[in-house]
């Protein structure tokens, strides 16, 4: 129990963005079936294969938020009657628990429907549940604690996550019920009906978010003075992403009403695409709850110019301090040295997910300039190898190698506290959550350097392997976004979470980039296969100029 204690904050994000996934798909689902499965049966010869479809990508999110929305429940309920002297039925009794319940009797309802009668499940039963779904999903959100203006950001925020369901939730079963037809009058029919309800979602995303950002942001300075506004921001450029990419399809649909020839597979492929960002978008939005509004944080802010000055060009930290000068070796010193002298044991300087650290020294943050500087010298190189892999120069192919010795060269450097080079375990220390997301990110590192060099040496173009590139770039760079840091300090930990920011966002474009150079073809797959080492050398040079003083 201890551990989940531990534990806690993180989980909460995760699995709120695994809920916030799920919720998305299985209304997307629904709302696909009903607005353009169903009208268009009569005119379409594969509608009963697409109705199967649908039903599946529906019945299965839901099912996965039934269970996603049940551990958080369980992992709430678990906790309060452990730190708190409450009883279990208390622990339900709480709001978000009753709202926790409410979502999983809904998406339970959802499931059986859809996986009882397929796609004859009575449409008034699946709007019902589904707006039960989406009610209990609102009563979780910052608009259920606030006092003023309740009613309205509830509205708004019910209206925010209904637009993301039609419009992102829907895609799965847009790219399924692709895959079903074949000759441009049935493609044009599906996606001229699913731009319309795309259309309708951005436009409800794009009102909700203006009123929410009013409400809860309210001030430039709030933009960049405060964690909600910086997370708000990324937030604001992946959905700019979307709607690129939703734009480009938009003009092949525009193409098919006029030639109904017109290839249909960079409509595919940015739809692939629009899901990937979507579902980091996702995440970005769970991390948002975490965080309080950015307009009750009146003091801490960061201001314009102390982000300048931390963002100012310098030339990159390359000599690393001795470790024994770190602040917590030299507490665990004077600890030790102190017991030794009462003949005693020593007290620990510091206990995995305690979260009593002591305060860094200039050492500390020496050490972790040091880190991410030389990180960005190997990100820096793997980019320019890459464009010389891309020019055709032959050696450079072996770049993904780099990566396995930034691997190696992250897990002994990036938490000094932890074995090899500190004085807790390596088991012990994953207790602590940024220890847990630092080793989990160098396994990234590693599987992405294994994987893409075994592509690059035999040439791999067809199977799974070539697709654990874009897969480690996204999930690291979604997992970025949640990244937290054991700094005591506000400003500190903003302004180290404001240059992590980019640092994700970079990454989600290079993952994205090389997913399109191995799925489209000719003209597209050559751009995209230039764009991504660009986005690498971009990732380099922000590291390089990282600095936390």
């Amino acid at each position: 129990m201890s551990l989940l204690v531990d534990l806690f904050g993180y989980l909460s994000v995760v699995l709120h963005g695994c809920t916030i996934v799920a919720q998305s798909m299985a209304l997307g689902g629904v709302l696909f079936l009903l607005l353009l499965v169903r009208p268009l049966t009569g005119r379409l010869d594969a509608a009963p294969a697409i109705a199967r479809d649908t039903v599946r990508i529906a019945g299965w999110a839901a099912l996965a938020l039934v269970l996603c929305e049940t551990v958080i429940v369980a992992m709430q309920a678990a906790i309060l009657t452990d730190t708190v002297d409450l009883t279990l039925p208390q622990a339900l009794g709480a709001e978000s628990a009753l709202a926790g319940l409410a979502k999983i009797a809904a998406s339970a309802v959802l499931a059986a429907a859809l996986r009882g009668a397929g796609a004859r499940a009575p449409a008034g039963l699946l709007l019902f549940a589904g707006a039960v779904e989406l009610a209990a999903a609102t009563l979780t959100t910052h608009a259920a604690a606030r006092l003023d203006d309740r009613a309205v950001l509830l509205a708004v925020s019910a209206l925010h996550q209904f637009g993301a369901a039609i419009w992102i939730g829907g895609i799965p079963c847009f790219i399924a019920a692709l895959r079903r037809v074949e000759g441009g009058v049935s493609w044009r029919l599906i996606g001229a009906r699913f731009s319309g309800m795309s259309m309708a979602g951005v436009a409800c995303i794009i009102v909700s978010a203006a009123v929410l950002a009013v409400f809860y942001i309210g001030s430039w300075e709030a933009v960049y003075g405060t964690a909600y506004g910086v997370m708000a921001s990324a937030k604001a450029v992946m959905f700019a992403s979307l709607l690129a990419l939703g734009f480009g399809n938009f003009l092949v649909v525009r193409r098919l009403r006029r030639d109904p020839a017109t290839p249909v597979l960079r409509l595919r492929r940015f739809a692939e695409v629009e899901i990937g960002i979507g579902i980091a978008l996702f995440f970005a939005a769970a991390g948002l709850t975490s965080a309080p509004p950015a307009v009750d944080l009146v003091q801490d802010r960061v201001t314009w110019q102390q982000v300048v000055e931390r963002n100012a060009p310098a030339w990159p930290r390359l000599v690393s301090p001795d470790h024994d000068t770190l602040a917590l070796p030299a507490l665990q010193a004077k600890l030790d040295a102190e017991a030794a002298a009462q003949a005693g044991p020593a007290e620990r300087a510091f206990v995995p997910g305690s979260g009593n650290f002591p305060e860094r020294n200039a050492a500390d943050i020496a050490w972790s300039e040091f880190n991410h500087n030389w990180a960005g010298v190997f990100v820096m190189v793997v980019g320019l190898l890459a464009l010389a892999d891309r020019a055709g120069w032959r050696p450079a192919r072996h770049w993904p190698l780099l990566f396995l010795v930034m691997a190696a060269f992250l897990f002994v450097r990036s938490d000094p506290e932890v074995w090899p080079i500190g004085q807790n375990g390596f088991w012990e220390s994953l207790r602590d959550v940024e220890v847990l997301q630092h080793k989990l990110l160098v396994l990234f590192v590693a599987l992405f350097g294994l994987f893409e060099w075994r592509v690059r040496l035999r040439g791999v173009r067809q199977g799974w392997t070539p697709y654990v590139f874009p897969m480690v770039c996204v999930v690291g760079g979604a997992a970025l976004l949640t990244h937290s840091h054991n700094i005591s300090n506000i400003k500190d930990q903003l302004l180290i979470e404001i240059t992590h920011t980019p640092l994700a966002l970079f990454g989600i474009a290079a993952g994205w980039a090389r997913w399109l150079e191995l799925r489209l073809e000719g003209r597209g797959a050559r751009i995209a296969g230039w764009v991504w080492p660009v986005c690498f050398m971009l990732v380099g040079l922000t590291l390089l100029d990282y600095r936390e003083s």
